[in-house]
């Protein structure tokens, strides 16, 4: 057996059609685009008929796409510069969002004097839609800010964010959503959803890493959040890179134009895999929502295995060696011994001392590498 990749929550790899259209630029096409010779105007060209194409897929306003390096830069930037420019005081989010948020947040409070509430979530890591409602009546003497993500990068909760909006709406409110795991998964239509901000990156949809951008809706008054030059409508200066953008308007068009077949064959092994497991494994449970096919999405399950914690780093490892990539969080937090605060936020005491992983599924995923994997948990769990 071949090495198997299901650690696609982390990234993913990169299509070749996508490749391809990156090497054409870089060959072709590298002028500085703030130049106004032929060569800068021409890579100017590609960047602006990308944020077009960008923008037509996702039902918003060309001008109110940012390129930045990805969803973390992103998440900085609205929460930061909402603080510094639109006067927002406090900002309401939950415990379990990615540290893009809550390490940005928690540097604000000590930095900023804001104020942080957080939403309460249930046992299952889904916020509770009342206390989000209580947060904003209760506090409309402070400009608001709400920031939740659309899908959880471990347990793949989905949070209505439509719902979100019309709450934030009501009390008026500024909203933000992470959707750097829906974005170029799911059919969104921004203009229906009405948020103030979002953000997403190229590598979560078969696109080039250190690329992607934010959403911020227009007449938001947003400020700079890097100085030094005009780029990017002055929000973000620095020369753009012209390859990845046009790589990631190419993952992002054959993704979405793909969702439909692309989005039912993932379902197949994602349900194929939770009733295998739990056929071969007894005592498997599943963390979150992940198990359910309406409240999680498709592209991952995060499981809870009847097997003490202490071996979880040798689980890995072993699984690792048999050619399998998974993941026990997020990669983000790869190196950190204090373990998912996502995991520790939901589960109990007992299921916390056990080990949970997180495995994510692609296109380029097969049923026999579900067979295998699972015959490696079961070996290595007897």
């Amino acid at each position: 057996m071949s090495k198997i990749y299901l650690d696609n929550a982390a990234t993913t790899m990169i299509r070749d059609e996508v490749i391809d259209s990156i090497s054409s630029v870089m060959k072709s096409d590298y002028g500085n685009p703030s130049s106004t010779h032929s060569y800068g105007r021409s890579s100017k060209s590609l960047i602006e008929l990308s944020r077009k194409e960008i923008a037509k897929l996702l039902n918003v306003n060309a001008s109110e796409i940012i390129f930045n390096s990805g969803g973390t830069e992103g998440d900085n930037m609205i929460l930061r510069s909402c603080v510094k420019n639109l006067n927002v005081n406090h900002i309401i989010t939950s415990v379990i969002e990615h540290h893009a948020v809550t390490h940005t947040v928690e540097d604000l409070e000590k930095s900023s004097k804001i104020k942080i509430s957080y939403v309460k979530i249930d046992k299952f890591g889904e916020i509770v839609y009342d206390d989000l409602e209580k947060l904003l009546k209760d506090n409309t003497h402070y400009n608001s800010l709400v920031s939740l993500m659309h899908i959880n990068n471990e347990i793949g909760n989905i949070t209505d964010i439509s719902r979100v909006s019309k709450i934030c709406k009501k009390y008026n409110s500024l909203f933000h959503t992470d959707t750097v795991q829906s974005v170029g998964h799911y059919k969104l239509d921004f203009k229906e959803l009405d948020v103030d901000f979002f953000v997403a990156s190229a590598h979560k949809f078969h696109g080039p890493k250190g690329i992607g951008f934010t959403f911020v809706k227009k007449d938001s008054s947003l400020g700079e959040f890097i100085t030094g030059g005009m780029q990017e409508k002055g929000i973000r200066a620095g020369t753009e890179s012209v390859h990845n953008i046009v790589g990631m308007a190419e993952a992002l068009k054959i993704s979405i134009n793909n969702i439909d077949k692309e989005k039912k064959y993932i379902t197949s092994l994602k349900d194929y895999f939770i009733k295998k497991i739990r056929k071969k494994i007894k005592g498997v449970t599943f963390n979150g929502y992940s198990s359910d096919m309406k409240k999680s999405t498709y592209r991952l399950i995060n499981v809870l295995l009847p097997i003490e914690k202490e071996t979880g780093s040798l689980i890995m490892f072993k699984l690792d060696m048999k050619g399998i990539a998974c993941s026990m969080g997020s990669a983000c937090q790869s190196g950190s011994n204090s373990g998912s605060h996502v995991l520790k936020a939901i589960q109990t005491k007992t299921e916390n001392n056990k080990i949970s992983l997180r495995f994510s599924f692609s296109i380029y995923n097969k049923i026999d590498e579900i067979d295998y994997l699972i015959d490696q948990l079961v070996d290595l769990l007897n």
